[in-house]
């Protein structure tokens, strides 16, 4: 198998997200395994569900 194919099948990805509390922005990983919280006021921004985290903030897009 080549590389570049394990590379087009990767589905988790790097998420830029906004607080709905304070408006913070901050990156967070999409397959999340700890709860993730806002580094300004602490409100919860994702949520681990055994895969694909769950968000709870705004997505503000994809990080490169």
């Amino acid at each position: 198998m080549r590389r570049d194919s394990l590379a087009e099948k990767r589905r988790s990805k790097f998420l830029a997200v906004r607080c709905n509390e304070c408006g913070n922005e901050q990156v967070i990983f999409s397959h999340a395994s700890t709860t993730v919280r806002c580094h300004v006021c602490s409100n919860t921004l994702a949520v681990p569900r055994g895969g694909k985290a769950e968000i709870k903030a705004t997505v503000v897009g994809a990080v490169e």
